[in-house]
């Protein structure tokens, strides 16, 4: 099994992956703002999961001859740890399943804040006490003091938010507003080659038409409904996601002695064994530094949709 040993490894590793962590949720939401619905976004993702998971395993999972490889495995009588990681992949499936609705009723940079920090703060607390404490405690819940500050600003952003859009929803109903429909529009191009007529008119990013086209096109359906609802969602997706790097780590390291005298503990291609929880609690918080990279790239992603052309 190929294993990475070294810090510099592992922390190019996290690099990669905070790139990925970027970029899925900006593709989800996307696919939620076309109007797919959630399960069947999700049953493609867990599908593409599955297979990334035997690739991986067959692959770097048989390299090298140092440590058991993932057949060799296979047969150890090593079950309290296979269930440690079902565990694991439990709640991680249930708080991303949260996560796509919380994207469509919290928005997608404040859902990244508050669920990240929920599993940075609960997470490594957890993480501290099952790796008996080879962190200073003075240089690391400093750090996670300020994912919990990030919670409180996250939920007070989305009250705002919340507020605000029910303002201009308010103003564009009444007939006595002074908005007029045209500072909600905005001209697209000189052509529109999609629909086949000379203009298109595009509402404006952020406006109440904008709000209105949008949610008549997605999937999960949020206008009326109630702010505590969408913080609920990412409270208990953060939680789950929060338990799921204790369960693997329970399952890989067997800090409860589960497993019979000479069992040996199961490995995998990974390298926060080597840089310890303090990295694994920058991996879990890579998400929230993140959150810029995926509004930007949802942004991109929103802007070529109207921009493509038959051909």
């Amino acid at each position: 099994m190929y294993l990475v040993e070294s810090k510099g490894g592992a922390i190019l590793c996290m690099v990669v992956a905070l790139l990925f962590l970027g970029t899925w949720p900006a593709l989800l939401t996307l696919l939620e703002r076309r109007g797919r619905l959630p399960q069947h976004t999700y049953l493609d993702y867990t599908l593409t999961n599955l297979l990334a998971a035997l690739i991986i395993a067959l692959t770097f999972g048989q390299m090298g001859s140092e440590s058991p490889n993932f057949l060799a495995q296979l047969p150890q009588e090593n079950w309290s740890s296979v269930l440690f990681a079902m565990a694991g992949g439990v709640v991680l499936s249930l708080g991303n399943l949260a996560t796509q609705y919380a994207w469509a009723l919290v928005g997608l940079s404040v859902t990244e804040v508050v669920s990240s920090s929920i599993t940075v703060v609960i997470g490594t607390t957890l993480n501290y006490y099952l790796d008996d404490k080879i962190n200073k405690a003075a240089v690391l819940f400093p750090g996670v003091g300020c994912f919990l500050i990030a919670v409180c600003l996250g939920s007070v952003v989305h009250a705002s938010n919340a507020a605000d859009n029910d303002k201009k929803l308010n103003g564009f109903s009444n007939p006595s507003s002074s908005v007029s429909g045209e500072a909600h529009k905005n001209s697209v191009g000189n052509k529109d080659l999609e629909n086949g007529i000379a203009s298109v008119e595009k509402a404006k990013f952020g406006t109440a038409l904008f709000l209105i086209e949008l949610e008549n096109k997605r999937s999960i359906k949020v206008l009326g409904k109630g702010a505590m609802i969408g913080l609920g969602i990412t409270f208990f997706s953060g939680i789950c996601f929060s338990l799921f790097s204790p369960a693997f780590n329970l399952a890989t390291n067997d800090q409860w002695h589960t497993l019979k005298d000479g069992v040996p503990q199961p490995t995998c291609p990974t390298g926060t064994a080597e840089v310890g929880p303090c990295w694994r609690a920058f991996c879990a918080g890579s998400a929230m530094g993140s959150s810029s990279w995926e509004a930007k790239l949802l942004d991109m992603l929103l802007l070529m949709q109207f921009r493509h052309y038959r051909l």
